[in-house]
């Protein structure tokens, strides 16, 4: 989807109706401003980022057992620091 928008004197912009209802974006959310490689990017600020991050990069974890991974971690770190 690409539309054109325009700028207002405050320099606020209309989000089309197209894009709103993609990304379920209603009045009083909010949204993650960043400009990447002169583009400014803006997407909805995740309701809650616990749920936003669960299973992040859980690829990297398959059959790696945490609890020993950690304890390995702590051993190492004791170790270091004695």
């Amino acid at each position: 989807m690409t539309e054109t928008v325009r700028i207002s004197k405050k320099y606020q912009v209309v989000i089309p109706k197209q894009a709103r209802n993609a990304l379920k974006i209603e009045r009083g959310d909010e949204l993650i401003v960043s400009i990447k490689d002169g583009r400014v990017i803006m997407k909805p600020k995740p309701k809650s980022y616990t749920k936003y991050m669960r299973g992040l990069h859980k690829n990297l974890w398959k059959g790696i057992d945490a609890t020993k991974y950690v304890e390995k971690e702590r051993k190492a770190w004791t170790q270091q620091h004695q």
